[in-house]
């Protein structure tokens, strides 16, 4: 007979909590002195107590993988925003001492007001100087900052992804264990209802076959007792490996994980907040250094060495009434000597006796009058009526560069005004005209009248020998030739078109007739001192001749006017971001032109 006694099965209960080897995790607080240490003291060891179970509970190890990633995170954030001030401030610095290097360089330049401007104006540059290197410090030391964080999140997300995979592995360890544990005692409670059914003679409906025929019931009794016996080893087995493998995940592994994962939250959090603290302590230097090199501290030198100046103090130092009186003085050995004394001299050939003169000899003459002389010197005037006002209108516009001679006020002006004459009256018969008269298209089938010395006919030579050119001539030589910074030509063509081209459309837009274009040319060639642009017949009533001489004139210069040294630097200064320091630049490289140059472009723009 088999053994009726149903076998007993192995207690499952497993500890569920830290065993009496464990250490709690949070340390218990100690009483306090402020009147409330019983009652703080109560309430903080049950929170401890919380903390403790919390933690060393089946979420603990997750609980403090997902707080870790949070304090890498912000540790991260923190880093990328100190990288980015860090670039900001070092831009923002470099910037300010390459404008301070600039504003250097350009102060000394003999444009620039000198003596205590000058002076004190550098010296606000230095204030400049100085906070921008308090700048760059503080740059460098956030992103020292920044490396430190770095590298410190860096060694942290190794650390917990190292005690993510132990610990994650151990619980899930004794989960599958637990796991196996159930399976078996499972098939081990089904196996032990068999035996019992089979033991107490409860039958089942039909014949129980084995492999050899029906069994009996001793067979399957013997049969299902078998099993059961193996079973109940199996769950044995199944509960003391479940057994012991939480009772090494309650009492070693879990509280290891969870000491390393505190250790790796207080490091992150503690990193962060010295970095946070080291911001603001950076912050504070760089403000007291930006204020003591704008203000420094007044302290005691007890008459020793130089009292240090603030930027209010430089601002002060400006003495703009001795800067001026020290330019001022800084000319007196270039004081000219005092001229003579103004005298009017009336030119022989316009003495009272000549002035009876034949109607074609009047007809010329006038125009002889109106010529401004070589090198824009003064020409006295004819003599002409009384009370006839001429000025504005028969006086050449003399350039600012050239002397102006001082009018003879003793008497009323002596030159006559005619007024201009129709379209196609003959000069002759109208009498020079001196006021600007209305502009006409030049009709072909008229032969033009112009009056030259030396041609009393008033009709164009065919062919003008060039005894003085003009054009393809540099203007230093024709300024060395003709005593004259602004080239008669350029003068000239300017004249006419402020009296008779500021009204007609397309003017220097237009082309205009090419053979008016060369016989002007020819005569400037021929002798640039004998034209008169204030009468329009001189140019056939073709204005845009006039302006398409003018731009031939600069196209056959040798060298351009703003000359070809001084091109890179128009490029260069006209680059310049700044408004002020291109107005500058480009003033300077205009001051560096020769003379002439710098005359011609002058009556050009004014």
């Amino acid at each position: 007979m088999v053994d009726s006694h149903t076998p007993e099965r192995p207690s499952a209960d497993l500890p569920l909590g830290p065993t009496d080897s464990q250490t709690p995790i949070v340390s218990e607080p100690t009483e306090t002195g402020d009147g409330q240490g019983p009652l703080q003291s109560s309430a903080t060891d049950e929170a401890a107590k919380v903390v403790n179970d919390v933690l060393h509970s089946d979420i603990g190890v997750n609980l403090l993988l997902n707080r870790l990633k949070q304090s890498i995170t912000s540790a991260r954030d923190f880093a990328s925003y100190l990288k980015k001030r860090s670039a900001l401030e070092e831009e923002h610095a470099q910037g300010l001492k390459k404008l301070c290097r600039v504003t250097h360089e350009s102060i000394r330049r003999p444009e620039h007001r000198q003596g205590s401007f000058a002076q004190q104006y550098d010296e606000i540059t230095r204030f400049q100087e100085r906070m921008a290197d308090n700048g760059i410090n503080f740059g460098l030391e956030l992103h020292r900052m920044h490396e430190e964080l770095h590298d410190l999140t860096n060694n942290l997300e190794r650390g917990r992804k190292h005690w993510k995979q132990t610990g994650l592995n151990a619980e899930k360890k004794v989960q599958d264990a637990e796991s196996a544990m159930d399976k078996a005692k499972g098939k081990y409670d089904s196996l032990a209802e068999d035996y019992n059914r089979a033991r107490t003679g409860d039958k089942q409906s039909g014949k129980i076959f084995g492999l050899k025929g029906p069994k009996s019931a001793v067979q399957l009794e013997e049969d299902l007792h078998r099993k059961v016996q193996a079973a109940d080893a199996d769950y044995g087995s199944k509960v003391h490996t479940a057994r012991t493998q939480r009772q090494e995940l309650l009492s070693n592994l879990r509280p290891q994980a969870v000491k390393a994962l505190q250790e790796l939250i207080s490091e992150c959090d503690s990193a962060l907040t010295l970095q946070l603290q080291r911001f603001a302590s950076s912050n504070e230097k760089l403000l007291l250094n930006n204020g003591t090199s704008i203000s420094p501290l007044r302290s005691d030198l007890n008459g020793h060495g130089p009292e240090p100046h603030s930027l209010r103090d430089a601002i002060w130092r400006i003495d703009n009434e001795k800067d001026i009186r020290e330019y001022i003085l800084s000319f007196s050995s270039k004081v000219p000597p005092k001229h003579a004394e103004i005298k009017f001299e009336r030119h022989p050939t316009l003495a009272p006796s000549q002035q009876a003169l034949p109607q074609s000899n009047r007809q010329s003459q006038p125009y002889l009058s109106q010529q401004p002389p070589s090198a824009f010197a003064s020409h006295v005037p004819p003599p002409g009526p009384p009370g006839s006002d001429t000025q504005g209108l028969n006086q050449p516009n003399i350039p600012d560069s050239q002397p102006v001679p001082e009018k003879d006020h003793s008497g009323p002006p002596q030159q006559h005004h005619y007024p201009p004459p129709a379209f196609g009256e003959s000069p002759q018969s109208a009498g020079p005209p001196f006021a600007p008269a209305p502009y006409s298209q030049p009709q072909p089938h008229i032969q033009p009248q112009a009056t030259t010395p030396g041609n009393s006919t008033g009709t164009y030579p065919a062919d003008l020998p060039p005894l003085k050119p003009v054009f393809g001539v540099a203007l230093e030589d024709l300024f060395l030739r003709d005593g004259s910074a602004v080239p008669m030509v350029v003068y000239q063509c300017l004249q006419a078109v402020d009296l008779f081209g500021l009204e007609v459309e397309g003017i220097y837009r237009l082309s205009g007739t090419a053979s008016h274009v060369s016989k002007i040319k020819a005569m400037f060639d021929n002798d640039s001192s004998q034209v008169d642009f204030r009468n329009p017949e001189n140019f056939f009533h073709d204005v845009n001749s006039v302006a398409g001489l003018l731009k031939q004139f600069f196209r056959d210069l040798p060298d351009p006017l703003l000359t070809s040294e001084h091109y890179a630097e128009l490029i260069n200064a006209s680059r310049i971001d700044d408004d002020i320091i291109r107005r500058d630049s480009l003033h300077a490289v205009i001051n560096s032109l020769p003379d002439p140059n710098y005359a011609t472009l002058r009556a050009l723009t004014l």
